[in-house]
This record gives C-alpha cells, sequence and structure tokens, in this order.
C-alpha cells in the first residue's frame, strides 16, 4: 500500500494545499527569503490501572498550523488552530511582523545549509494495527488482564499497568517547493508489579524490560517475534513474580569496582544521557543551556577527543525501523539519514538541523529539526543514537558473562543523575546479579554504578553481535524553554565494562 494511502483520510481531507500555498505566498509577499508550513494532528490515548481498576483514561487531539519565516537574516514563528487560508495568510503576516521585531536583537543572520527539493513525497511509519482503531475496551481488558496474573502470584502486592499511544500525522510545505506528508505511531505497553515488607517498612518494584516502540497495537498483543523485535509479555508477566521475590531477599552490594556486564535494557539510557544529549550541538556551543546544560564535548575537540575505547562506534540514525525519532522528513525538509556521531573511540559528529550545519562548515544537515505541536518551532531534537555490536563476532550474552570472575549484570532502567555538562554521572537499574566465576550468582540489592563519561566508555572491553542488539529507548525526552517532548530510541548489544564503580545507595542515602 502506498504511504499516501495509509495516511489518516480525515487528515488528507483537509485543505493542505491551499493553506501552503496561502501561507508561502503571503510571506513572499511581505518580504520573507524562506518561509515553511506546518500542519499537524497528534492524537494522543494514556491508560493506566491500579491494582486492576482503571485510575486514569484520556484521550488528546492537538490541530494546528504554523509558519516559520526568516525575514532579513532573522527567524521568525507564529501558529493557529484555525485551518483556513486566510488564516493562514494571517498568520504568515505576523510570523514576518515577528521576525522584523526580533531583527534589532539577532547579531548572526540566519544561514541555512542546501537541501534537495521534494515535490510532494510521503512517508509513513511500520506498524500493523494502529491503535487508534482499536475499542478502548479492548485495550483496558488486555491491562486488566496483566494486573490479574500479577496480583494472583505470591508476593505482589499491588499492580500497576498503563499503555500511552501517539499518532502524529503532519504535512509540511516551503517555499523552495518541497511538500511532505507523514504518519508514525508509537507506544509504551508497560506493568509494574509491587511487593511491600511490612515488618521491616520497605518495598521493591519490578517494571517489565519491553521498551516503547514505533509500531502498532500488535505489539502489545505480543504478535510480533523476538527477533523482529517484538516482546513476550506472557513469559515476563510468568516470571517477573518470582524475580521480585528473589530481589526481596538479596543481600545488598559492597561498594567497590566491579566489571559490568551492562544489559541493553539498562545501557540505553546511559548512551542517552551520556552521549545522546552530549553530541547535541546546540548544547555543545552553549546556544542550549537552560535546560538540562551544555556539554563537555564540544567542537574544539571534534576528531581529537578521546570518548571511549576503540570498540565504541556510536551512529546518529533518523532512519532505523520502529525507531522513535524515525521519521522520512524532518521539519526543515530535510531527508533523513545514519551518520557517525564517535567512531573507534573518538568523537566525529554530532546532531544538526539545517541552520547549525553551516556553523560546523558542513553541506548539509543531518535532519535533526523536530517540533512537538504545531504551536511550537522546531528545535535542534535527538535522534536514535545507537552503540554498534561487535562487527566481528556474533558474541552473546551468555559470553560476555562467562568471561567475568568477579563482577555484577545489570539489567533494566531506573534511576540516574548527571551533572550540567553531561560529564559525571550515576545509574542504578532494575535489577543486579553478582556474577562469580563466569556464572550468575544470585541477585543482588541497592547497586549504583558511577563514572564520568570518558571514563565509563573507555573502560568497555566488549560488546555482544548483532544478534544481541536491542532497540530500547524513552517517549519523553524533554528539552529548551518553552518544553519540549520528543521520543527517542537507542539501540545497544550487551556490553563488558572493566572496574567500574559502584555505590550502595541505600549506605549513601543513610539507610
Amino acid at each position: 500500500m502506498r504511504g499516501d494511502e495509509r495516511i489518516d483520510p480525515e487528515f488528507r481531507a483537509l485543505p493542505l494545499a491551499a493553506l501552503a500555498d496561502a501561507a508561502l505566498s503571503r510571506a513572499g509577499e511581505l518580504g520573507a527569503s524562506h518561509a515553511d508550513l506546518r500542519v499537524e494532528r497528534i492524537l494522543s490515548q494514556s491508560l493506566a490501572l491500579r491494582d486492576g481498576a482503571v485510575s486514569s483514561a484520556s484521550d488528546a487531539v492537538t490541530l494546528g498550523l504554523a509558519v516559520r519565516v526568516i525575514v532579513d537574516g532573522t527567524w521568525g514563528f507564529a501558529s493557529t488552530a484555525e485551518l483556513t487560508p486566510s488564516s493562514a495568510a494571517a498568520v504568515a503576516a505576523r510570523a514576518v511582523e515577528v521576525a522584523r521585531t526580533l531583527r534589532a536583537l539577532n547579531s548572526e543572520p540566519v544561514v541555512r545549509a542546501d537541501e534537495p527539493v521534494y515535490p510532494e513525497v510521503s512517508w509513513v511509519s511500520e506498524y500493523e494495527i494502529d491503535p487508534f482503531t482499536v475499542p478502548t475496551q479492548d485495550k483496558i481488558a488486555l491491562l486488566a488482564e496483566w494486573s490479574e496474573r500479577l496480583l494472583a502470584a505470591d508476593g505482589v502486592d499491588h499492580a500497576d499497568a498503563a499503555c500511552p499511544q501517539i499518532k502524529e500525522i503532519k504535512f509540511y510545505a516551503d517555499m523552495a517547493g518541497t511538500s511532505t506528508m507523514q504518519q508514525r505511531i508509537r507506544i509504551e505497553p508497560r506493568f509494574t508489579a509491587t511487593a511491600v515488607d511490612r515488618a521491616a517498612g520497605q518495598f521493591e518494584t519490578m517494571r517489565t524490560l519491553a521498551p516503547p516502540v514505533g509500531r502498532g497495537w500488535e505489539y502489545a498483543l505480543g504478535s510480533v517475534s523476538r527477533r523482529d523485535g517484538g516482546w513476550d509479555f506472557d513469559a515476563e508477566l510468568a516470571q517477573v513474580p518470582e524475580l521480585l521475590a528473589e530481589k526481596m531477599k538479596a543481600p545488598a552490594v559492597e561498594p567497590g569496582r566491579y566489571d559490568l556486564v551492562i544489559d541493553p535494557s539498562n545501557l540505553w539510557l546511559t548512551i542517552h544521557e551520556s552521549v545522546g544529549h552530549a553530541t547535541e550541538y546546540d548544547r555543545a556551543i552553549g546556544y542550549e543551556a537552560a535546560y538540562a546544560g551544555t556539554s563537555f564535548a564540544t567542537p574544539d575537540q571534534l576528531g581529537t577527543l578521546r570518548y571511549g575505547s576503540e570498540l565504541m562506534h556510536i551512529t546518529g540514525d533518523r532512519t532505523v525501523p520502529h525507531g522513535l525519532a524515525t521519521v522520512g522528513y524532518d521539519d526543515d525538509g530535510v531527508a533523513t539519514t545514519q551518520w557517525d556521531l564517535v567512531r573507534d573511540g573518538v568523537l566525529v559528529g554530532y546532531q544538526l538541523d539545517r541552520s547549525f550545519a553551516p556553523r560546523l562548515g558542513l553541506d548539509r544537515s543531518n535532519g535533526c529539526a523536530f517540533a512537538d505541536s504545531p504551536h511550537h518551532a522546531p528545535i535542534q531534537r535527538m535522534a536514535n543514537v545507537s552503540l554498534q555490536p561487535d562487527p566481528s563476532r556474533d558474541t552473546t550474552l551468555e559470553e560476555l558473562i562467562s568471561g567475568v570472575d568477579q563482577g555484577i549484570y545489570v539489567v533494566g532502567d531506573k534511576s540516574w543523575s548527571i551533572d550540567m555538562q553531561r560529564y559525571n554521572f550515576q545509574f542504578t537499574g532494575q535489577r543486579f546479579y553478582r556474577i562469580s566465576g563466569g556464572q550468575l550468582a544470585g541477585q543482588l540489592r541497592d547497586v549504583a554504578y558511577q563514572a564520568t563519561t570518558t571514563d565509563f566508555w573507555g573502560s568497555l572491553r566488549r560488546l555482544g553481535g548483532p544478534s544481541s542488539w536491542l532497540l530500547s529507548g524513552a517517549l519523553n525526552c524533554g528539552k529548551a524553554q518553552p518544553g519540549q517532548i520528543a521520543a527517542v530510541s537507542h539501540g545497544c548489544p550487551p556490553a563488558l565494562f572493566e572496574q567500574v564503580n559502584v555505590l550502595n545507595t541505600a549506605r549513601e542515602g543513610g539507610r
């Protein structure tokens, strides 16, 4: 089926060509050297159950158009919820007015990298079942079944289940002649089991390791094979109560330095915080600093900064199937691609939009412009930033563990902390296993690993192979002021890091 035929017919029925003509013509008449129009319809549904009962169920629709212009080297932006040609022309005029007002404050004229023109192209993400075609009661029934299975198990005192779903439809057109129509879906089915030790006044939780994905409702149904990036929720629901009971009785970790085998379900978040945000070019030059800080990986170190060991190969990617940041064309009208950020352990690239690419001396953007709403201006956002597997050998997780005499296997993400330059950090996880003589030897509690970014990645000694690579991520990466939210995936294999500092979180917290 052609991509444009899968795009929501209600959206396709909007007067998109008329809106684009009205806005872009008016912007040109008023002196804009560049203008682009975005029309967006974003559907979202969030379902949550607590102990089998619905605790919240919400649906939302965001619809609107935005016009962005460059006048005398200065950006202007305006938006409206009214989708008529006359309102589009009025918004264009308002954007031009904003640009002229801001011109006196702009000390550096906007220069944009060139990009080919893409007339009347479309792109649709890969999914089988649009979750917005599935009756809400059917989705709640599935979450209730998960909750009931957990609550029926010994030792589980509470169960939470939830599933946010988003369908994003976007039309883009600019004065150069590019016109794109795109639709993508993302979903995150999840559950958490809680056990309470009332005598000790303590509790522990165990959450699914299933990542959010750019898929449809087929993912929640478990109908996609694990080999193809699906998830076996039935098997995990059966395992979690036993794992949680073991965690409740597990001994606390003794602080010290350990070899760590880190599962993809945990390592993705370390990649996100220590590499993903650190290689956003706007952070690296101090342009973005108010929200979560800047970056130690500054452009003067490009090509020389030893980020990690020679095994470290990290890519930016807006094309990987089912990635949360995957899209055909970004909000600058750029066709997306994959590129290197760290190669052989050395910093070699950044994430860029069309305005930042020329500052780095590049002829072309790598497609990282994104706005989370028709009422927000596009900013440079994170691609799917991923650690590549060992290309020479398909090493398994079991082989990585077997090569460790004394260490810890880290599974699942939980809390984290990192400084304002993405350099000093600390991460915990869902569960931890002692490794003794190359074998797992029971769970541990109260584990956190701590390092600087370059020391941590410098300690990388072995990688899993292609069959162990997993795409994880988050729906809610925040950036900018006013704040914007973006979804992003991070792929990686399990990996072995030597002699990383491990803390006992209970002792650190004075417990």
